[in-house]
């Protein structure tokens, strides 16, 4: 379970095409994006924009644990 997941803007116009988890690297999008939905990340939830799937941090009130801060 990763708590700070972060994306890295590297597709076009600074879309999240992969991520970096802190002690493992970086992670394509859509390997993340099965995490996610498998339960392995339940601080994250997932997004449809524009027919694509990306990850994000589940709402709270803090921002320091953002993907895009």
């Amino acid at each position: 379970m990763a708590v700070n997941i972060r994306g890295n803007r590297d597709g076009d116009n600074g879309h999240n095409e992969s991520y970096t988890i802190p002690g493992r690297g970086t992670v394509s999008r859509s390997k993340l994006v099965r995490e996610v939905k498998s339960g392995k990340h339940p601080n994250h939830t997932i997004t449809k924009i524009s027919g694509v799937v990306y990850v994000k941090a589940k709402p709270d009130n803090r921002t320091k644990n953002n993907v895009n801060r």
